[in-house]
């Protein structure tokens, strides 16, 4: 899509790469991106500026090949992916920039930009919570996970003091049984029994 003008030269017009998930399992939220960039480029009211959506499909072989279509247009810089794993090829485009969606910051290439909320951003931001009230005791739950190794940078860069730190499983019943740990569950239930007594 375009906000298309006879009256601007195509060689003086800005072209940008959109790259998002448009089949696959994610095509609803890549859709959803093509919608939002419509209505931002209404609210610039620009007719300089074209889009151009091209196919991740949630696939970093698929995103490689999009990137390459996009080289081959003269586009230089494109918005996305979206998804961490959709990068792994990109720096084999060196010639574009590409300002992911991701959140993720460590191992990415070195023409990718992450403009998504990452763990730094938001530790920043509790970091402002808990000293504009007050807090003392702080305890974080960091999910075993591929992207644990982000939030504990984060942690560290924040100089945030933390009461105490745990990593969970998100498998329902071992997260059941870490959480029973860490709230001390079992003497807490033992207690309200001897006072129900």
């Amino acid at each position: 899509f375009s906000m298309h003008s006879s009256v601007i030269s195509e060689e003086k017009k800005i072209k940008i790469g959109l790259l998002v998930p448009m089949t696959g399992d994610n095509k609803k939220l890549g859709h959803l991106i093509i919608k939002s960039v419509k209505m931002a480029l209404k609210d610039i009211n620009t007719d300089k500026i074209e889009i151009y959506p091209k196919d991740t499909n949630s696939n970093a072989t698929k995103t490689i090949q999009s990137a390459k279509e996009f080289r081959e247009m003269g586009i230089n810089v494109v918005i996305g992916p979206i998804f961490y794993e959709s990068l792994i090829y990109l720096d084999e485009v060196e010639e574009i920039i590409f300002l992911s969606l991701t959140n993720r910051t460590i191992n990415l290439p070195k023409n990718v930009i992450s403009a998504g909320i990452n763990a730094t951003s938001q530790l920043a931001a509790i970091k402002k919570f808990i000293d504009l009230n007050g807090i003392k005791k702080t305890i974080f739950l960091t999910p075993k996970l591929d992207y644990e190794d982000e939030i504990v940078k984060a942690i560290k860069q924040s100089k945030l003091k933390i009461f105490k730190h745990h990593y969970y499983d998100t498998e329902p019943t071992k997260l059941t049984k870490q959480i029973e740990k860490i709230t001390n569950y079992g003497i807490r239930k033992q207690n309200l029994l001897d006072e129900i007594t």
